[in-house]
């Protein structure tokens, strides 16, 4: 699958992965000053942002999905960096295309099966009454039912696009998603990865905990941890300068 990206800056390529019901421009201000070190390829993974839907979705497609952008960009010794879903599926590109992989950092997520946790984001999204609303404060109105978390409904509410005057639609293809949960909460591939790897936790977050690490560690050769205080599962985002210097600290050395 042909994904949409962008790019800022030259030199070795870093590619950013979002997350789940994410896209590209959750990133863009990080990727700016990343730009300044890197050449930095912002994609949108399939069925999310300004990439192609499919009803074929799976950890192994969307890392193959990436192998053929880096195929036709004709990049090597990248620097591969994923958030939460972006992160399994960096991390399944690095046990299948390593040697394309200089460095690799998994932010705020591990190689086990995860229990179901979307339910209220999913009903949030549901409740979002497209035919019959005109203004994304609507919108908005309609999430809050289910959702307290402000970030969270701003995060979603930036998939809102206008599909022609008047008529808004998702960017995400949330049919799909919803079917693949299973598939998305779904453990790593049981494959060892010898790529130098950093994983960057937030400490108010439980998606890596403190018995994870072994295991983690018996897969990923090289790995070291960070934990970021005062930041959450959107680590990126909720102590976005501290982020950015443990991410450079490790990437530049």
């Amino acid at each position: 699958m042909k994904l949409h990206y962008r790019e800022l800056g030259t030199g070795q390529p870093l590619i950013i992965l979002h997350g789940l019901f994410g896209f590209s421009d959750n990133w863009q201000s990080h990727a700016k000053k990343l730009s300044e070190y890197y050449r930095v390829i912002l994609v949108d993974l399939r069925n999310h942002g300004h990439s192609p839907w499919s009803d074929e979705f799976s950890y192994n497609l969307m890392a193959q999905d990436v192998f053929e952008l880096c195929q036709s960009l004709s990049l090597k010794n990248l620097i591969l960096v994923g958030h939460s879903m972006g992160g399994k599926v960096a991390m399944n590109f690095a046990q299948n295309h390593g040697e394309l992989v200089e460095k690799l950092v998994v932010v705020d997520i591990g190689i086990k099966q995860y229990p179901m946790h979307h339910e209220y984001i999913l009903a949030g999204i549901h409740s979002v009454d497209l035919p019959t609303i005109s203004a994304r404060r609507q919108a908005e109105s309609q999430l809050s039912a289910h959702i307290d978390s402000e970030g969270i409904k701003q995060f979603l509410l930036k998939n809102l696009y206008w599909k022609e005057k008047g008529v808004l639609a998702w960017r995400m293809n949330v049919a799909v998603l919803e079917r693949e949960m299973e598939t998305i909460l779904s453990a790593v591939d049981d494959v060892d990865v010898t790529v130098p790897t950093l994983f960057i936790r937030g400490a108010m977050s439980n998606y890596i905990l403190d018995d994870d690490i072994e295991a983690i560690e018996e897969l990923f050769f090289d790995a070291e941890f960070i934990t970021i205080d005062n930041a959450g599962h959107w680590v990126h985002a909720e102590a976005s300068q501290v982020f950015l210097e443990h991410l450079l600290s490790f990437c530049l050395r």
